[in-house]
């Protein structure tokens, strides 16, 4: 993940670097060789992607690209976005979300949960059975991730998760996919961890984005360092409301969306949101 941006772009390079010298150890090795298992731990796993969305990042600066009128980043990637703007310096970042990474493997190993992808259910009606799954269950379950339309991403309890899947089956979703983790990311099981991330973003110096930055939970610019840091701290139990967000950036104006890391995942969900917007994913491979 990101080494031939590494070796042909020395911006790229530059941030791989920076990375490895702040956190004491070879996390570019780790995004480019693996192993694959050690690399998936989120406390891996996250200021990996961080570190690989900031390298484009970098890369993109330095092309011949129109200058954001807004950025966004789904779950993770809205630190990735709040120190593409200048809100957050790339250090404090990586720290906090490696911090993260480690708060949620814990609250992870105190309460195992599940997340599952319902698809072809509309969102008001994954709502419902998740409000019904929880009344028959007695434990918590929510929508984790409104992604676009037909595709909507619950966590939970387990047991709660797999009753919500069952009554989604009923009202006729295509299909549910159970995601192979067992931390049950945005949503209620998260607490244990809410506490001690609270304090590491309350100790983060913030400034006011150069660019608006659109929040997770809100799907509304985050304007001040106050509301960014309830937005971070309210996103790791909070849902994320992705097609809100991009819905509300179509009624600004925006036209063209330009997806900046690892993949392209967000691209192909632009396309289900809004069939008419432009999209692009930059090739982090490429370069392109």
């Amino acid at each position: 993940m990101g080494r031939v941006l590494y070796e042909r772009e020395p911006a790229a390079r530059a941030v791989f670097d920076q990375a490895d010298e702040a956190l004491g150890f070879a996390l570019s090795e780790l995004c480019f060789y693996g192993p694959e298992e050690v690399l998936t731990d989120t406390v891996n796993q996250q200021p990996a992607l961080y570190v690989t969305s900031l390298a484009a990042w970098a890369v993109l600066q330095e092309k011949e690209w129109p200058a954001a009128a807004y950025v966004a980043g789904h779950s993770l990637g809205e630190f990735s976005a709040l120190a593409a703007v200048g809100s957050l310096a790339f250090t404090d970042g990586l720290a906090l979300v490696r911090r993260r990474g480690q708060l949620m493997e814990a609250a992870g190993k105190e309460a195992p949960g599940e997340m599952a992808a319902i698809l072809a259910l509309d969102m008001a009606e994954v709502e419902k059975r998740c409000v019904e799954a929880q009344e028959v269950v007695g434990r918590p379950v929510q929508v984790a991730n409104d992604n676009c339309p037909g595709q909507v991403v619950i966590s939970g309890d387990r047991q709660a998760v797999q009753e919500a899947v069952r009554l989604a089956k009923e009202s006729g979703a295509r299909k549910v996919i159970t995601l192979p983790i067992t931390i049950a990311a945005h949503s209620p099981l998260m607490e244990p961890a809410v506490e001690a991330f609270s304090e590491a973003i309350r100790e983060t110096p913030f400034s006011e984005p150069a660019v608006p930055v659109i929040g997770n939970t809100s799907a509304r610019p985050l304007t001040t360092p106050d509301a960014i840091r309830a937005e971070l701290t309210a996103q790791l139990t909070g849902s994320v409301r992705w097609t809100e967000s991009m819905r509300y950036l179509r009624e600004q104006g925006v036209d063209t969306f330009i997806e900046v890391g690892p993949g392209d995942v967000l691209t192909g969900l632009m396309k289900r949101i809004d069939r008419k917007a432009t999209r692009k994913a930059f090739n982090i491979e490429e370069g392109t």
